[in-house]
């Protein structure tokens, strides 16, 4: 599989809807992740990304015009020790509270299966990343209906060791826009990750369609010394 060029992944569909990237900077130095959100509806367009003490949580730009919190109110980003985990919805808590307990990443995302919003019966996207002792590695999982048929959970873990400097993986929930949303297939595309923070933030939020875009987030973490430095990138204000 050829590494694509992200920009140009996102710039050709205008609905991808939440998405994470995580990968390794081109330099090798740092462990790299991406989350977004995108919204059709009033609901899920009306949402700001809010800095946590250890990552981010979703909340309503405008609480009056907030209808229905239950899957779009979660935290995406949370640090268990040495480990980062970025979700789609609620089941970052999941990961967090059944990893403690010292069960996997793949462990902890059988108890969860995709969203409750028929008919689009959206994707579960998650992810972990482990800086440890100047070595990374990092999982993916995605939880989908099997071809919109919910009697079907299909459940699928990706995991790469020693991952490649310069290549990430991206998933995300839709192939494209549609009534019903036509959920992500296929294994995570693997995409171009640059040295840069402000570069990689920047190009990634130009690209995210502009009237669906709600809010990016972006973390590099120096796997050296674990220190890590993040960017947020909100379209609504609170």
């Amino acid at each position: 599989m050829k590494t694509l060029n992200i920009y140009d992944e996102l710039k050709s569909n205008s609905y991808p809807g939440r998405g994470i990237v995580i990968g390794k900077s081109a330099d090798g130095k740092s462990a790299v992740t991406a989350y977004f959100i995108m919204g059709r509806s009033v609901n899920s367009r009306n949402r700001v990304f809010t800095e946590t003490e250890d990552g981010i949580k979703t909340e309503a730009a405008d609480p009056s015009k907030l209808s229905d919190p239950h899957l779009i109110i979660y935290s995406p980003v949370r640090v268990l020790g040495n480990k980062t985990i970025v979700t789609n919805g609620d089941q970052t808590d999941t990961i967090y509270e059944l990893m403690d307990k010292q069960q996997t990443f793949e462990q902890s995302l059988r108890t969860r299966e995709y969203e409750d919003d028929a008919p689009n019966y959206t994707p579960r996207i998650s992810g972990i990343m482990h800086v440890e002792n100047g070595a990374y590695n990092y999982a993916m999982s995605i939880l989908k209906s099997a071809d919109g048929d919910p009697d079907c959970c299909e459940r699928f873990t990706y995991t790469y060791t020693n991952p490649l400097d310069g290549v990430g993986h991206f998933i995300h929930t839709y192939m494209g826009d549609g009534n019903p949303l036509p959920s992500f297939e296929g294994e995570p595309k693997k995409v171009e990750i640059p040295n840069d923070i402000e570069e990689f933030t920047g190009k990634l939020w130009e690209a995210l369609n502009e009237d669906n875009k709600v809010s990016l987030f972006v973390r590099y973490i120096d796997i050296a010394s674990g220190k890590a430095v993040s960017k947020v990138i909100n379209k609504y204000s609170k």
